[in-house]
């Protein structure tokens, strides 16, 4: 027997998403209708108040499984092995409180909008990416939830919808996307835009991390909507493109058109701003939506967070793919 959704209601202010509250604890029943409910929601659901994670870690993994049928291991996943959670290495911790954990990057928040409002759209805003577009065939779901957040107005997760931002392209710009494939990076490999820009020769990265095209327009597997599908700055290749065919380069007509498409896919009304709350666990969909987030103060603040990942629907366009990460003497095992 499965929990039922009691209520699914719009998210505030968004043109998409939906917070869900569940009938009854996760640890009495799994809650069943929630893959329905995210495709309905165009790949955003909160879901508040779900205390009894944090006492159970596995709870998050078994709702991870209600998404598809595999839910990544990080001690497999060619990783940093400290930020896969102890005892459920399904999860991986976004964290300043683990020993060699990674605190966010020293950077000032730009300035609120004239109307008091938090910027989104790029280049104001930047980082956004959607999870692991680097990988072929790349993953579907991921799932986040708040253990220990920063207080409110800090360390907020933006969302911007891929559907609504291709529906609202030109027309003269979706014909020139409609085929178009972008070039995605690891970050890390020295590939992104600051290398580039800074005339940085990018070193020698072995087979499973080459860069890895995808789809500009993807068709949602589910939905079949079509949805803008693309990053920015460090998760784009800037070296041979950021788009396959077309002049590569910081400063070539590559450039220029993702600088176009981020800019309108950002806009204001295709955006979710989530203000985190301890218990709260967001599911969003990697094939319609890009995130990204605001800057907190790791040497004052200590913030826990935990994601799991969910694989196995990436549509027919990759079927029967070897996974691009995976090195070949693994994969032969």
């Amino acid at each position: 027997m499965t929990v039922s959704i009691d209520v699914a209601r719009p998210l505030p202010g968004a043109a998409f998403g939906a917070t869900v509250r569940l009938s009854r604890k996760l640890d009495e029943e799994t809650p069943g209708g929630l893959p329905q409910a995210l495709a309905d929601a165009g790949g955003l659901l909160l879901l508040p108040g779900l205390d009894e994670i944090a006492k159970d870690p596995r709870l998050l993994v078994t709702m991870s499984y209600l998404f598809g049928p595999e839910v990544e291991d990080y001690r497999t996943l060619l990783t940093r092995v400290a930020m896969a959670h102890e005892t459920v290495p399904e999860i991986f911790m976004v964290t300043n409180m683990v020993p060699g954990s990674r605190p966010p990057p020293l950077r000032p928040e730009p300035p609120l909008t004239a109307d008091g409002k938090l910027p989104v759209q790029y280049p104001h805003r930047t980082g956004w990416h959607t999870d692991q577009s680097y990988r072929r065939p790349p993953p579907d779901i991921s799932l986040f939830y708040a253990v220990s957040p920063v207080a409110r107005e800090r360390g907020q997760t933006i969302f911007a919808s891929g559907h609504l931002a291709y529906e609202a392209l030109p027309a003269d710009l979706k014909a020139r996307v409609e085929n178009l494939q972008g070039l995605h990076c690891q970050p890390g490999t020295g590939r992104g835009r600051s290398d580039a820009e800074a005339g940085r020769t990018p070193p020698a990265i072995l087979p499973h991390q080459r860069s890895q095209p995808q789809p500009v327009v993807r068709i949602h597997p589910v939905t079949r909507r079509k949805a803008l599908y693309l990053c920015e700055r460090g998760q784009m290749d800037w070296f041979d493109g950021p788009f396959v065919g077309m002049e590569p380069g910081p400063h070539g007509e590559g450039a220029k058109l993702l600088d176009t498409l981020m800019a309108h896919y950002t806009r204001p009304e295709f955006i979710y701003v989530h203000e985190w709350a301890q218990g709260d666990l967001l599911v969003w969909d990697n094939r319609c939506l890009v995130h990204t987030a605001t800057w907190y103060d790791a040497a004052t603040e200590q913030r826990m967070m935990w994601r799991t990942t969910v694989r196995g629907n990436p549509g027919p366009l990759y079927a029967g793919e070897k996974r691009s990460w995976i090195p070949d003497e693994v994969a032969a095992e």
